[in-house]
């Protein structure tokens, strides 16, 4: 059938599918209920395999990599104890994430029994509970004298609450707390979250005369998180103290405190530039703000205060068509992570926090709950399998943080690697999919008393209550790399409702809703729809299509979603995206790999609109998974500036970086002169005709050094470098060769610094010029030095003017330690 879209012009995810769990209900709440995640049987071949996952490797990798923040709040139940606290070295979030892991685990513990895991909570509520005063304050670093306002906490606790996380750590502590609480029935850890509640809301909104001199801080958290939690604390507790802490907590926001600064501390950094009801668009830290967007969908609907829901619609539209890249990412900016001006979606310089992705399903999951509309369930669908599934690697013990939409393959955008790290010092992205994954179950079904919605399609079965009636549902597909979907409906006994199918707005006129992206040719396949073999005409009302019937045992629906490679444009004020394309396939973003494509993907272009209609698509099978690719004709650059004819390969976004490091391209250029046959190679301004080293290391490209590219650290975390990583304690030279004979004038070495890292500043190093085909040291002038200083250039100049073909760099390091170069500048008399 051709299925015409009929779109609404009307503009807790997870805390509403665990509040299902319980069988609570709430006056004013959403008016419609997800089916609880655990009790969702997920026999999907592309979800099943990532659950397993969860629950052999990435949690107990999670467990391993937060041992840290156990031993943090191990210092504080020690000294809480009496007993002698030395070398604690203060952190102002790192419990945050062992809490989120725990979450996890606990949801894991709600799919399937697991003793030694239940063991491992068990004694982790041990230990938080002992790190927390009799009070209720929970706080290791206050707790045991290392916090201080020089590493942003404060003096004194509540003393700093803008950055030094005290309510956004206690927050995740409460989410742990009631997942645990309902995967065991144990409630010490709930017991810590409400006592932890209590003393807050006292300091926070009543005054306690042990914190600011007896008076109510007033003070929202800067890191949004209390609030979500607190509305979960509610539901599971049913107490009215929590929900309207929430509430004050948002209502204060923007009011009572507005920082004064740049950055940071900047007012829309933490969306503290306006009362939360009078925002219109989206600023500032991106998952602060969607944590944000979160909370007051929740605390909007349960009190029935509209101005937050129509403070949300003016915001989601502001996301959607102007901030929000084609992957679902949010928060284009580096520094502050977040948000920048309207339709700044950089593709190589993109951040897209992974955990603003998952923020982003969070809040469009409860504008679906909220609007019963479908087109928040798109956004949520491809922020899910698009950023936040590249997030990890398939084997589930490597990490994204940063998620970029180009990559050469060199440049370390990802705190300071080019591909997935092990683990980050700020661990929230790991610790976040760690808690999401798991609930991913509870976004496919949803219902109220009539009607029942599929809303994620996925191989699965499950069981729902609707006019009195238990209903059996299950579906059989290989979506999301199929588009065929057959419902079973098995009812105890005739009944009838509603049933509900979501048609994507990828099956559509554009990929994802909003005005950002649309496809640049029509969709020939139709959708069809039958019931029990036979045709069903339906119209399409805020994105489902729907079957009102009385259902009898034996029903069965099938959709079929057309799943063709499509082109996708961009909006033209999007400079980034100005005459390039993209390629989706039914919900994921296409991107070329280097490991498939013979070289850079930089090198490819398209001199007319692509015909995908007979892209070729295959199974790629690897030892940690399998996906989806499809292969088209493309044009590529030569080294010789040629152009040729090629096959290009595409992967979903979602699985890059799976096969080794190198480069990625999702937004493809439409002319030849756009294309880059070698993205790191020298530029053609640079002073140098070619660079060479000793030794290079892998990760590493030694034409970085003269790239032209410096940050204002000497870490090497965010430029490309050179190391002599894999060499330690070896001498090394790098040589720079100049096009023709120059006139030296001066040379800047910026180097590498790790402290405490595998890269050094040199013990000693040294220059020499190359003339007439010999090396002969450099004279320096006579107040020069070989310096090693950080963050700067290291400048030298020659006693005299000195004519030389090239100049080398000898570089003697410490002990088991590389070298490294960020970038070497060359004065040249003309």
């Amino acid at each position: 059938m051709n299925v015409q879209a009929k779109l609404s012009a009307t503009h807790g995810l997870l805390a509403m599918v665990l509040c299902a769990a319980t069988g609570s209900t709430h006056a004013g709440d959403y008016p419609l209920k997800p089916v609880p995640f655990n009790e969702v049987e997920m026999t999907s071949d592309f979800w099943r395999p990532r659950l397993e996952t969860q629950r052999k490797t990435l949690v107990p990798f999670a467990f391993e990599r937060t041992q840290p923040g156990v031993e943090h709040l191990k210092a504080a139940r020690d000294f809480l104890a009496g007993k002698k606290v030395t070398d604690h070295r203060a952190h102002r979030f790192i419990d945050s994430d062992l809490y989120k892991v725990m979450e996890g685990a606990a949801y894991l513990l709600q799919l399937r029994r697991d003793p030694e895991l239940e063991k491992t909570l068990d004694d982790l509520a041990d230990v938080i509970s002992g790190a927390q005063h009799k009070n209720g304050y929970l706080y290791p670093s206050h707790t045991t004298g290392a916090g201080s306002s020089k590493n942003m906490m404060g003096d004194k606790p509540y003393t700093f609450i803008v950055h030094s996380h005290e309510l956004y750590n206690v927050g995740h502590l409460y989410e742990a707390a009631i997942a645990y609480y309902r995967a065991t029935g144990k409630r010490k850890l709930l017991d810590v979250a409400e006592k932890s509640a209590v003393h807050i809301n006292k300091v926070i909104f009543e005054g306690d005369a042990a914190y600011n001199d007896g008076k109510p801080i007033q003070q929202a958290p800067g890191h949004q998180e209390m609030e979500l939690a607190l509305v979960k604390l509610y539901r599971v507790t049913g107490k009215q103290l929590y929900l309207d802490m929430a509430r004050k907590f948002l209502e204060i926001r923007g009011v009572t405190y507005v920082p004064d600064g740049e950055g940071v501390m900047s007012p829309t950094y933490a969306q503290q530039h306006a009362p939360v009801t009078e925002q219109k668009e989206a600023v500032g830290h991106a998952v602060r703000a969607t944590y944000l967007y979160s909370a007051m969908a929740d605390v909007g609907t349960l009190t029935g205060e509209p101005a937050y829901g129509e403070a949300l619609d003016r915001i989601w539209g502001d996301i959607t068509n102007t901030r929000m890249h084609i992957t679902g990412g949010l928060g284009a900016v580096h520094g502050i992570e977040g948000f920048g001006p309207q339709y700044e979606l950089p593709n190589a310089d993109a951040f897209n926090e992974t955990c603003a992705a998952v923020g982003n399903v969070l809040f469009n999951y409860r504008m679906f709950l909220l609007h019963k509309d479908a087109k928040y369930l798109d956004v949520a669908e491809v922020a899910l399998l698009n950023n936040v599934l590249a997030a990890v690697n398939l084997e589930g013990n490597r990490f994204f943080y940063v998620n970029p939409l180009d990559a050469d393959g060199k440049y370390p955008f990802n705190h300071g690697t080019a591909g997935r790290a092990p683990w980050f010092g700020t661990a929230c992205c790991p610790s976040n999919m760690a808690r999401l994954v798991p609930q991913v179950p509870g976004m496919t079904y949803a219902h109220d008393d009539n009607d029942l919605y599929i809303t994620f399609f996925a191989e699965s079965r499950t069981e729902v209550e609707l006019n009195g009636t238990r209903v059996k549902v299950e579906q059989k597909t290989a979506y999301p790399n199929d588009g065929e979907i057959s419902v079973a409906i098995n009812p105890m006994r005739p009944t009838k409702f509603r049933l509900r199918l979501r048609i994507p707005t990828w099956a559509r006129e554009r990929f994802v809703p909003g005005e950002l992206y649309r496809y640049a040719e029509a969709l020939a396949a139709p959708i069809e729809l039958s019931l029990n073999g036979d045709r069903v005409e339906a119209d399409i009302e805020k994105g489902f299509v729907s079957i009102d019937r009385e259902w009898k045992p034996g029903d069965r629906v099938v959709l079929k979603l057309p799943m063709p490679v499509r082109v996708t444009e961009c909006h033209p004020a999007v400079q980034a995206n100005t005459n390039r394309v993209a390629f989706t396939r039914g919900p994921f973003v296409l991107c070329a790999e280097g490991v498939d494509n013979d070289g850079a993907t930089q090198r490819f272009y398209f001199d007319e609109l692509p015909d995908t209609s007979n892209a070729k698509i295959k199974t790629t099978r690897i030892e940690s998974g399998s996906f989806i690719q499809a292969e088209l004709p493309a044009q590529a650059v030569t080294k010789s500036g040629d152009s040729e004819a090629a096959r290009l390969v595409l992967t979903p976004y979602y699985a890059w970086n799976n096969r080794g490091t190198g480069s990625m391209t999702v937004w493809f250029p439409m002319q030849a002169d756009m294309a880059v046959f070698d993205p790191i190679a020298l530029p053609k301004e640079s002073a140098f005709k070619e660079i060479t080293a000793s030794h290079t290391a892998k990760e590493d490209t030694v034409t970085a050094i003269g790239d032209g590219k410096t940050d204002k650290w000497s870490s090497g975390n965010k430029v490309a470098r050179w190391t002599s990583r894999g060499q330690p304690g070896k001498a090394q030279w790098v040589i720079g060769r100049f096009r023709e004979t120059k006139k030296l004038r001066s040379v800047g070495v910026f180097w590498m610094d790790r402290w405490q890292g595998d890269v050094r500043f040199p013990k000693a190093w040294s220059l020499e010029v190359e003339q007439n085909g010999k090396w002969k040291p450099l004279k320096l002038y006579t107040t020069d030095k070989y310096d090693t200083r950080a963050n700067q250039f290291n400048v030298v100049h020659p006693a005299a003017p000195t004519e030389c073909d090239a100049i080398r760099i000898k570089m003697t390091p410490r002990n088991d330690t590389a070298v490294g170069i960020i970038e070497m500048q060359v004065a040249l008399e003309e």
